[in-house]
């Protein structure tokens, strides 16, 4: 098993805990818990590889990740009060989930010998989309939508990770930093409040 393969499965977790929590959080019953884990985890991957033309996708061809999704979910409704001490424990696993999911999402094309924009969209998209349905279906405008910089940090990350791997650093190290700039970045902005500018259109009726 390589380093990748490890990062892959810690951000399955981190984002099948984030999904789980947030479900529970609304009072969703077991069916609901187990959807929003699910897409969470598989949601950015899935359109991703739907993009690329690579199907069938990523958990379809490996079931070894719905295993992990379902126990880990079962995991996180079983010790949900002790997950639940953490403090804003949903944000900190959905922060993890967005760091190494944007690089594996990256990494995907770098592998299918795309343009590095591209590169930094499908890690974006890896890494976001997964919330982004989650909050769909919870009823929710999605954090990507909102003020709070969410993709600014993936978007940051993608062009880190692109750099580094221009000037042939060691993919570890290229994995590591990537994923600590962007929970440092999500940790940083969200402790001192730093959001993107918000725009609004006054009405007719405010201008009369």
């Amino acid at each position: 098993m390589t380093f990748f393969d490890i990062l892959d499965i810690l951000g399955t977790i981190a984002f099948v805990i984030s999904g789980a929590l947030s479900a529970m959080n609304r009072r969703l019953d077991l069916f609901g818990v187990f959807i929003i884990a699910f897409v969470t985890a598989i949601g950015g991957g899935t359109i991703r590889d739907i993009l690329i033309g690579n199907t069938p996708v990523s958990w379809m061809q490996n079931t070894t990740n719905l295993y992990l999704i379902g126990g880990i979910t079962v995991l996180s409704i079983i010790f949900r009060n002790k997950i639940n001490y953490l403090k804003k424990s949903v944000f900190l696993f959905d922060t993890i989930g967005l760091g190494i999911f944007t690089i594996i999402g990256v990494e995907t094309g770098i592998q299918k010998g795309l343009d590095p924009i591209v590169c930094i969209a499908l890690g974006t998209i890896t890494g976001c989309f997964g919330g982004v349905i989650r909050d769909i279906l919870c009823n929710e405008i999605p954090v990507i939508f909102r003020k709070e910089i969410y993709a600014t940090a993936s978007i940051a990350g993608g062009i880190c990770y692109m750099s580094l791997h221009h000037v042939n650093m060691d993919e570890n190290i290229i994995y590591i930093s990537t994923t600590l700039l962007i929970i440092v970045i999500r940790l940083l902005v969200v402790r001192y409040k730093v959001s993107l500018p918000l725009f609004t259109v006054r009405s007719q009726n405010a201008v009369k």
